[in-house]
């Protein structure tokens, strides 16, 4: 099985591996399921003050990264990989899915790029094709953590990260709904009983159960999500 690779530039690599060095991610990295490999933009700066951004065209506030560092920088991480997918982390970007993860995941892997300031030239966004990526609409102060992020959601589907492929199979969003909710020891606990169908020892009533769950939890919660799975044709209202 090939390594799925993860590679980083940055202008904080002290931040990696981070969170994703920890629990089964780490053991995953140590286990060579995938590799890491961070980069620091700022060493291709040119200047004894290591500048890596600088005002924009135009004018307005902040400061933009500029294209030939970062150039230099993607160049360096594509050199022995470039048939990876370029992915700059961005909250003007396509908001992230499980559905692009698992196209991530069944892939060689990715390089990522993580801005910082106001952004990134545009220029050098175009030259490499990169695809622009958002967690979520909001903003952060760089792309680091969204970066983590992305490289969580992918690894977590690699054969070999997590234990049971089941536990994977049947999260929120892998059916098209929202997962029901758990329970587990104790059966009783502050006055509050576990749903009696749980402990019946039935499977496929269980099954039934957790679905109509989910199905509920995903019409009450995310109606955009459940106008998806109505139309997709998994249930028929009315």
């Amino acid at each position: 099985m090939s390594v799925w690779q993860a590679k980083v530039a940055t202008l904080f690599p002290e931040m990696f591996p981070g969170v994703l060095g920890q629990s089964l991610a780490g053991r995953a990295l140590e286990n060579g399921i995938w590799s890491l490999d961070v980069k620091d933009i700022r060493d291709h700066a040119t200047d004894r003050h290591r500048t890596v951004d600088d005002n924009p065209f135009g004018g307005g506030a902040g400061m933009v990264m500029r294209p030939d560092i970062v150039d230099a920088a993607l160049r360096e991480l594509r050199a022995d990989a470039p048939h990876l997918p370029l992915i700059y982390l961005s909250p003007r970007g396509k908001v992230l899915n499980q559905k692009r993860c698992r196209e991530l995941a069944a892939g060689p892997g990715a390089i990522l790029l993580c801005g910082r300031y106001e952004g990134i030239d545009q220029r050098v966004l175009d030259e490499h094709q990169a695809e622009e990526i958002s967690i979520g609409d909001y903003i952060l102060m760089g792309g680091e953590l969204p970066a983590m992020v992305l490289i969580e959601s992918c690894i977590r589907l690699i054969e070999g990260t997590v234990n049971k492929t089941e536990s994977v199979d049947e999260e929120s969003f892998e059916t098209g709904l929202l997962e029901y909710p758990h329970y587990t020891r104790p059966a009783n606990w502050n006055g509050r009983d576990v749903p009696e169908i749980l402990l019946s020892g039935h499977h496929a009533k269980v099954q039934a159960w957790r679905h109509a769950q989910a199905e509920e939890i995903t019409r009450e919660r995310r109606p955009d999500l459940w106008d998806q799975y109505v139309a997709s044709g998994n249930i028929k209202e009315g």
